[in-house]
């Protein structure tokens, strides 16, 4: 009895789907200025930390999730929707300290209550926070106009600088020419989500087009990730991909 109850055990294990068993463990890159460490914590949400800085991307789950990384120098975020911007989040930390990189469109929702904390950046238009370059590309759903959940202008994709290793970050959009135009790219963080942005196969379409040197699917609840990085690896271009685990929070 006790050996068919380990059996049922061991084939309810291997039977969860693949993206339940990934890492949720940093990667870490050689830069200049020494190592960026990469942290995946939930759905949209990234956390760096390069030369002795902290930087937040899209905090969103509440600051719990974030506790361990202590106080962060720069907090990015790319669009109004409560999983970019989550005020109940930013409540949670410790952010007096914090720059935040904002679209016009959040720095309004904001309104006074961050004060000069804030570099206000939009779509091709670049900034220096804390030695960091950052320049704001556009993110957007086709065809681009109000009549979209993400029209072109309001909210920012980013393309950051750390020590020479460039980073993309590309917010809520679909496979726009701006991203597919994108040079130059070491890391990128790739969202794929229907209906709000684009399907695995847009995604993998535009990636194997500016070909970043390592790619993340972020930002995919409901998609197989598995199948994106089929599609991507079987086109035979040096593109890695690199699955982790955004939802086990």
């Amino acid at each position: 009895m006790k050996h068919f109850i380990l059996i049922q055990l061991l084939a309810t294990v291997f039977a969860l789907p693949a993206f339940a068993q990934l890492s949720t463990s940093p990667d870490v890159f050689r830069t200049e200025q020494g190592e960026l460490i990469v942290y995946p914590v939930n759905h949209g949400s990234i956390v760096f930390m390069f030369n002795d800085k902290t930087v937040f991307v899209d905090p969103y789950g509440g600051g719990g999730l974030f506790n361990r990384f202590g106080a962060p120098d720069v907090i990015f975020i790319t669009d109004i929707h409560g999983d970019h911007y989550n005020p109940q989040t930013l409540d949670g930390l410790d952010i007096e300290n914090a720059t935040f990189v904002v679209p016009r469109a959040v720095a309004e929702q904001m309104g006074e209550l961050y004060g000069d904390q804030l570099a206000v950046i939009g779509n091709g238009e670049s900034a220096e926070v804390v030695n960091i370059s950052v320049s704001a590309i556009p993110m957007y759903n086709l065809p681009g106009d109000e009549t979209v959940r993400h029209p072109k202008g309001r909210g920012n994709g980013y393309i950051i600088d750390f020590g020479g290793r460039t980073v993309y970050i590309s917010g809520d959009t679909e496979d726009i020419p701006e991203m597919r135009a994108l040079e130059g790219i070491d890391i990128a963080f790739v969202c794929m989500n229907l209906p709000y942005t684009m399907d695995i196969h847009q995604a993998s379409n535009a990636v194997l087009d500016f070909q970043p040197s390592v790619v993340y699917p972020y930002h995919h609840r409901g998609q197989d990730i598995e199948e994106f990085k089929k599609l991507v690896d079987e086109a035979g271009i040096d593109v890695e991909v690199r699955l982790k685990d955004w939802y086990s929070n």
